[in-house]
């Protein structure tokens, strides 16, 4: 007769601490606990699903009761206490479901065993798992005997939902979180039992299913013994992902490949034969959202090792990322996105899923268009801003050409009248520092629109605007001279200009940094911190930016330095009550008038 055929979850049961994988940090915990014999009266594991936490309760209750344990406080397995644990006939140890024992009596009749002490060994170890199913009454009935229990009791309780527990049942328990087990360990460990079992795996195929898996150990194992019956003990990649019916790199790799050559009817067609397979439309949108994901994360190869993904894998991912550009991938996770929102409102699922493949087919145009507008309009020249005032503006001497400044006595020198309709540009008086400039007839300003009165859009109005614009393109550009007033007040301008775009923080920074000006080309300015300096070293180049068009000096040069003496404390002033209602009367004068009918006084 055949040996009785037992699943892997169960035959190969961690049976000491070293052998539970994923868990390093509460095993350690434990081993030490023995070893000092530091045991606490109860203990609560908590974790999701097939992680190891019943598996750990009962190596605990194994190890504590061994009558000679190794040095590094594994149980024997060879004392007698050891041999009755391991054929389930042990006193010691007593196992309670609480999903089907969660009654008040249940918990009563737990209670009345545990006055009697252990014939054999030291403690006597109750472990009950699923311990959120129990009832309110069943708890409160629990909690006296969990306080303060026998000095040879130790509870162990085992649950999914942690949130569910009372908190005064949690305050009495010493609680070890137990995580999800890494993908590696899952595959490490699939891999010496299928040693073991001589059973041939892919590498490839073990991830998949350690990925399948998400954490749970003994859902992995379920799954590789369901695939070793199905292929008789040979797992390939291909034969597990047809057998799990999972979609897989290949598949996504295709599709995007598709999708790039703008082949809407291949990738229509194709999306058909994923949603023949019995896939959902947000499964589809999901994983290519995750595949994207991959591809931008291998833009880097230091961030290869975020991917989980077998490692034959890897080396095409990286190779794909390299082809496709940054902004395609980013533009379709934010499409991917968008469209696995909308999926559960839409009406037609199987449209909702093909508009976004459609999207995706044409990504490429779109972004080549925005391309093409950002370069024609960089390579587009700006007129240069003339503003046109009622009062004619003073023109500044050039620094190339130094005059002596005039006494307000000294007469101007006439300047060349220019003729209606001509470009002449404006003449300079060789002698004179400041000229009322002589606006062409077609460049003048025309008349205010008064309310109710529009003017009409006609010829001549738009052959005015042509005129003045060829007439500001052909002005002279005339550099301002740097003094210290000008920097200050382009600083200030600067500054106005951040807090009106909502960069108060910013503007509060240069606020506090002191102007120095250095004619004729540069401008200092003191910063009293060094992030104060940090702030003033991002905005350098805007701040150049702005005082050269402001100036036209386009030699100018700005410089920081930091000197903490130029910092100003903010004064603080103690305000009384009085004062306190004052200020707020003079922002609600009702308080006032309150307080008069009332004939109320405020205290000091």
């Amino acid at each position: 007769m055949s040996e009785q055929y037992i699943v892997s979850a169960r035959k190969y049961r961690p049976q000491t601490f070293d052998t539970v994988v994923g868990q390093q940090h509460i095993t350690t915990t434990l081993k030490n606990a023995i070893r000092t014999q530091h045991l606490a009266h109860a203990y609560l594991f908590c974790g999701p699903r097939g992680v190891g936490k019943t598996t750990c309760a009962r190596i605990l209750a194994r190890t504590i009761n061994c009558e000679s344990p190794t040095p590094d406080m594994e149980a024997c397995g060879q004392c007698t206490t050891c041999l009755s644990f391991q054929d389930n006939t042990s006193f010691n140890v007593f196992e309670l479901d609480a999903a089907s024992n969660n009654s008040v009596d249940d918990i009563r009749a737990l209670t009345e065993q545990v006055r009697y002490a252990p014939q054999v060994g030291r403690y006597k170890i109750y472990i009950i798992d699923e311990v959120h199913m129990l009832s309110s009454a069943a708890f409160n009935a629990f909690l006296k005997t969990l306080e303060e229990p026998p000095s040879y009791a130790i509870f162990i309780l085992a649950t999914t939902e942690k949130h569910k527990i009372l908190p005064t049942i949690l305050s009495r328990c010493q609680i070890f979180d137990f995580k999800r087990i890494q993908t590696e360990d899952i595959v490490g460990h699939l891999n010496s039992i299928c040693v073991k079992e001589h059973t041939i795996a892919d590498n490839a195929a073990l991830h998949i299913i350690a990925q399948k898996s998400e954490g749970c150990m003994r859902d992995a194992l379920s799954m590789m013994d369901r695939i070793a019956s199905f292929t008789s003990g040979q797992l390939t990649y291909n034969q597990t992902i047809e057998h799990l019916n999972i979609l897989d790199a290949d598949v996504y790799f295709r599709l995007t490949d598709i999708l790039l050559s703008k082949d809407i009817a291949g990738g229509l067609l194709m999306l058909d034969d994923i949603l023949q397979r019995g896939f959902e439309g947000d499964v589809i949108i999901n994983g290519f959202a995750e595949h994207f994901r991959d591809l931008l994360l291998c833009k880097d190869i230091r961030m290869a090792q975020l991917l989980d993904v077998p490692e034959d894998h890897k080396k095409i991912f990286y190779e794909k990322s390299q082809i496709i550009p940054s902004s395609y991938i980013l533009s379709a996770l934010n499409i991917l996105n968008e469209s696995e929102l909308g999926y559960r409102n839409a009406l037609n699922k199987r449209l909702h899923v093909e508009l976004c493949f459609i999207k995706l087919a044409y990504l490429n145009d779109v972004l080549n268009l925005e391309a093409s507008a950002a370069d024609s309009k960089k390579k587009r020249p700006e007129p240069e801003q003339v503003t046109v005032r009622q009062s004619p503006p003073v023109l500044q001497q050039t620094p190339q050409a130094p005059e002596p400044r005039k006494t307000a006595g000294s007469q101007p020198q006439p300047a060349a009248v220019i003729a209606e309709n001509t470009s002449v540009p404006i003449q300079q008086a060789p002698q004179a520092t400041t000229l009322p400039p002589v606006m062409p007839a077609s460049a003048a300003v025309p008349p205010p629109v008064t309310a109710g009165k529009r003017p009409k859009l006609g010829r001549n109005m738009l052959q005015d605007v042509q005129a003045r614009h060829e007439a500001e393109a052909n002005m002279p550009v005339v550099a301002a001279e740097l003094s210290q007033e000008l920097a200050v007040q382009l600083i200030r301008e600067f500054s106005d200009g951040l807090r009106n775009n909502e960069q108060v923080a910013m503007a509060t920074q240069l606020a506090q940094m002191e102007v120095v000006a250095l004619p004729p080309d540069e401008i200092k300015l003191c910063c009293v911190s060094t992030i104060n300096y940090h702030f003033g070293n991002n905005l350098r180049d805007r701040i150049l930016d702005f005082c050269k068009e402001k100036t036209k000096i386009f030699s100018l040069r700005i410089t920081l330095f930091i000197d903490e003496s130029k910092r100003k404390e903010p004064e603080i002033k103690v305000m009384s009550r009085s004062d306190v209602f004052e200020q707020m009367a003079l922002k609600n004068p009702a308080l006032r008038t309150l307080k008069d009918s009332l004939n109320l006084q405020i205290e000091l």
